[in-house]
């Protein structure tokens, strides 16, 4: 080692720090850590790199490891292995020349400069969304909805789906541009055992898959909605369903939501083209339309010529007592359009999610589908088919209600206990619990509150459509934080909520 000199080391430690023993290969990490310095200009062209023995023990690191990234890094051309003088900077992969900023203007100079603002065709002043911390990840108690929770996800199952569907043979499948296509052996997982557990059947050409139900929405808005379209929604419900609708200059009406469900208000359903709505858990509140609800839906779009839009987003979840049937399942007249989706269940970062139509719908959809995207990534639609077919996905969707139910149970004791002000909707399916707060009590400022005593709520004033909502709503999702945390992350919500309580009637 004592051919190196401190700097010489030093400069290899910056290009190598400490190891992610959590991460990514050893090999993995050296591999990304000497090419980013070799693109990056860092490591000179020529420049011959220290011997696996001496880089290896500089850096640590087992001598194998070097060798195999050497090795990986010399066939892949990024470095020159010389005989008997070792490894060397090649330059096949330098750029020729780096890019560089324009200089500030001088003020006396014209202004050519594109005025973006005045070129859009649509802003998005109004829209409402909800927002969380990209670093939620690392709060102590994140009772967020919807979120990824490591200790549910089937890591190794999906692994075996993966690696299947990385076969040759298999590749030489997906690999191909399927233009507007989507993977056949999903849609039979779908058509065979998913659609069915909701009461639906379809055939193929009745099945669009789409990235995540959003983009669903966004197909059917395009599809369907112009300006001064008028459209029902849940009031309070989904806002990214509401901003979808509203960009494409449809008029709002909204329906409220008591414990049985939407309200299918005779007056405000007047005038109403389309119905969106969530019946098997509604959003935000979690209850289940009942089945005369259900019944009235239908009547009206019969009647009044109109589409329901079923977003059944969270449907196989329910733990408590057997799930309705979907609205699309008891439709005689094809006036239900149906959206679902597989990323709540498995995780939201897969997006991956359907619409079940009648087959002149999906036929337009796919079309605007193949203008977006052409269509989703088929290495991930047949490792979820693999994944379905194997039995992998029922078995996760017992482990998920169990799951689910049992932090349910911890977070509405806790609530009774330590929360008895405010007021709940006990949960009988999906992942959140929505909460009244007392009057005079501000969700949005309690939230920036709580993010300080490491507790991430959702304040509810977004899931409303008025531009004045009531500001006492709050979710609180389980499907993220474990069950051993609910509680002392609702014991700090209390005590931040007490504090509250006690300042008002103090300055009262």
């Amino acid at each position: 080692m004592t051919r190196y000199s401190a700097d010489h080391q030093l400069l290899w430690h910056q290009l190598f720090p400490a190891p992610e023993r959590d991460g990514p290969t050893l090999q993995s990490q050296l591999r990304t850590r000497l090419v980013s310095a070799l693109l990056d200009g860092r490591l000179a062209t020529g420049m011959r790199l220290p011997s696996s023995r001496d880089l290896a023990a500089m850096l640590g690191i087992s001598r194998n490891t070097v060798v195999l990234a050497y090795e990986k890094l010399a066939e892949d051309g990024y470095v020159e292995n010389r005989p008997r003088s070792g490894y060397f900077v090649s330059s096949r992969y330098l750029l020729s020349a780096k890019p560089t900023r324009h200089s500030a203007k001088k003020a006396t100079d014209q202004d050519t400069s594109v005025q973006w603002h005045s070129r859009f065709n649509a802003t998005h002043a109004g829209a409402k969304w909800l927002n969380k911390p990209h670093d939620w990840q690392r709060y102590r108690y994140p009772f967020l909805y919807g979120q990824f929770d490591p200790g549910l996800f089937p890591i190794a199952d999906w692994r075996e789906s993966s690696r299947q569907a990385l076969d040759v043979t298999a590749i030489r499948g997906w690999a191909p541009d399927a233009i507007d296509s989507d993977d056949d052996a999903l849609l039979d997982q779908l058509i065979r055992r998913v659609l069915p557990r909701r009461g639906i059947a379809a055939s193929r050409d009745e099945v669009l898959l789409t990235v995540g139900a959003q983009q669903a929405l966004y197909l059917l808005a395009e599809l369907f909605i112009e300006p001064g379209t008028r459209i029902a929604v849940e009031d309070p419900g989904y806002m990214d369903a509401r901003n979808i609708f509203a960009r494409r200059g449809a008029v709002l009406a909204g329906l409220a939501v008591d414990a049985d469900g939407v309200v299918p208000d005779a007056a405000v359903l007047q005038g109403v083209q389309y119905l969106y709505c969530t019946p098997s858990h509604q959003c935000p509140t979690g209850v289940t339309l009942t089945t005369e609800r259900r019944l009235a839906l239908l009547d009206w779009a019969r009647r009044e010529d109109g589409i329901l839009i079923e977003d059944d987003y969270d449907a196989e979840t329910q733990y408590t007592g057997q799930p309705l049937p979907a609205l699309k399942a008891i439709d005689q007249d094809g006036r239900v359009i149906y959206i679902g989706s597989l990323s709540k269940s498995l995780s939201p970062g897969l997006r991956l999610g359907y619409v079940v139509a009648p087959a002149p719908v999906i036929a337009q959809l796919r079309v605007l589908r193949r203008l977006m995207i052409r269509h989703p990534p088929t290495n991930n639609q047949l490792t979820l088919a693999l994944f379905i077919e194997h039995g992998h996905y029922d078995h996760l969707l017992h482990n998920l209600r169990s799951a689910l139910a049992d932090r349910a149970q911890v977070l509405s004791a806790a609530c009774r206990e330590h929360l008895p002000a405010m007021q709940v909707i006990t949960p009988h399916g999906g992942s959140a619990l929505w909460a009244r707060l007392p009057d005079g009590i501000n969700t949005a400022v309690l939230r920036q509150a709580a993010m300080a005593h490491g507790l991430l709520i959702e304040s509810g004033e977004t899931f409303f459509l008025d531009e004045t909502p009531p500001l006492c709503y709050l979710r609180l999702g389980y499907s993220s934080i474990a069950a051993d945390r609910i509680k002392p992350g609702i014991r700090v919500l209390a005590e931040l909520l007490r504090s509250r309580l006690t300042h008002q009637h103090s300055a009262s």
